[in-house]
This record gives C-alpha cells, structure tokens and sequence, in this order.
C-alpha cells in the first residue's frame, strides 16, 4: 500500500526534534529506524501529519558500561548491541535477546528507542527492561523524565510518553558477576513475533535462588514480571523440583487471550514451558 501524505523534517539536534513535536500538538511523529512505522504507515493505522527524522541525532548513539549499570541511547541498533563485545559481559540476557530479534536486515535497522516507543507486547527489549528493572529516560518540552520501566508500558502500543517526548536513553542496572540468565521464545517461524517468551535472571548464592526475576513477553498487553513465580524460587535450592515449580506457578499467574495466532491455553501452557527451559539454561545443566 502506498503511504499518507505527510511533510517531513530533519532536526539536527534534540530540541529541534522535540520542538518540532510540540509546535504539532500530537500530529507529528518521530521516526528512529522505522521498521515499525513504516508499515503502520502503509496500513494507514497512523496518519501522522509530519514525520521528524531523528537520524542526524549522533549523541542518542552511545553505548555507556560503566559500574553503575549499562546505558544505550535511543538511536543505537540492535546490530550496534551485538558488535559491542563489552555488553556480553556488562549484560548478556539483553545481548540473549537481542539475538532473537527478527531477521539481520530489520536488526540492521531497527533502534532502542523505536522498539521501546513502539511498545509492542512481543517485542523483546521491552520484555528484558522490565526484567531488570530498567529506567527509560524521555525528553520533552518540560524537561527530562526517567520513568521506571514497569510504568512506562500501558498497553499494546500504548506508553507512558507525552506528544512532546521522544525517548533518548535506556539505563540497565549493574550486572553482578554471580548472575545468572536464560532467555528462551517460542515462534512459528525464525524471525516473526514470540508466541511466547521468558526472562529469567537470579543470583546463584550459597546453592540456593536469590534475587529471582521472571519476566513473560508477548503474552498480554505489555511485558510483566511473574512475581508468584518469583515467591515460588526465592530462597529454594537449586533443583529440578524447584524449577518445575516456578513453570507452573508461572502458568497459573497469567491468563492470555486468544488470538489469531494461538489461544489463550495454549499460551498459558507455554509460558510455563519457557520459563522451565529458560532457568534450566540458567543453571547451565546442573539440575538435569
């Protein structure tokens, strides 16, 4: 399908841009890496009346590791995430996730900040800020937010965001060396949106879990933690029982809708599943 007409705009720097949004009250739109907008744009299911082009934002490009934690700016890609050796160490579930991330030309393409701002309920950088509890930082006309990961996502496509924000960083908290984590998703086919996917981090100490996080993307509007799957490991052994019990207590915390795609059971089944294997590579072959 051919696209709406809009008029288009360029800024070369951060307050140009947010400028721009605010001078159009809620018709313009920012544009990152745009494998998302661009065919929400052929579908007609946004008409923004101007694009703003963030490309020429070169300070939005910075991959930060430092004590404190991971930061990323908005227009790094997700190719950019895996040729940083660094962040294999600094964080290697983001680097697990991103590994999934559809197909190598749209990881060519694609940007943080986009996917974040697109907050799709697949999508899987959203799924691992929320995991980690990560901040995302926006800056507008009043200012700079730092918004909690957990409150930044209110829906399918839906965000904490003002028409006069555009998201500029994403800062993951420091990485412990005793972490452990397993990412695990579940498609039809190499590349297309997760039916299901789990994030699960904790911290081996003293052979038991601690510090658990469990984290269920693409199975409702937004990415969630499962805190009861979370009650049901902290502080236990490190077993097999213990795992089998944190799948099924992570079952028994959702309740997905059906859609075309799957029904809501069977994606209840398999978030448990996901979870399951998601830990047991965690705990790298010990419990098997």
């Amino acid at each position: 399908m051919k696209l709406p007409s809009f008029d288009y705009a360029c800024p070369a720097t951060i307050a140009e841009a947010i400028a721009l949004l605010a001078a159009h009250g809620g018709e313009a739109k920012p544009i990152a890496g745009g494998q998302s907008l661009v065919p929400m744009l052929a579908f007609r299911l946004t008409m923004p009346t101007v694009l703003v082009d963030l490309r020429k934002l070169s300070e939005l490009r910075h991959i930060k590791i430092a004590d404190a934690g991971v930061a990323l700016g908005a227009m790094v890609r997700w190719r950019d995430i895996l040729d940083e050796p660094r962040l294999r160490q600094a964080h290697p579930l983001l680097v697990a996730a991103v590994e999934h991330i559809a197909h190598y030309q749209i990881r060519n393409r694609g940007t943080v900040g986009g996917s974040l701002a697109h907050a799709d309920p697949a999508a899987e950088l959203s799924g691992i800020a929320v995991t980690c509890d990560a901040d995302i930082v926006a800056h507008g006309s009043a200012g700079t937010r730092v918004i909690a990961a957990a409150d930044f996502f209110r829906g399918a496509l839906i965000t904490a965001l003002r028409p006069d924000e555009i998201v500029t960083e994403i800062r993951f908290p420091a990485w412990p060396k005793q972490r452990r984590f397993g990412f695990r998703e579940f498609a039809r086919r190499r590349g297309d949106f997760a039916l299901a996917s789990a994030a699960v981090t904790f911290d081996a100490i003293e052979k038991q879990f601690r510090n658990v996080r469990v984290g269920a993307i693409g199975i409702g509007d937004r990415p969630t933690r499962l805190k009861p799957a979370e009650r049901a490991l902290e502080g236990s052994a490190i077993t097999g029982a213990a795992v089998a019990g944190c799948a099924a207590a992570a079952s028994s915390a959702v309740d997905p809708p059906d859609d075309i795609h799957a029904s809501g059971a069977y994606r209840k089944i398999l978030i448990g599943v996901m979870v399951e294997r998601a830990l047991r590579d965690a705990i790298d072959g010990a419990i098997v």
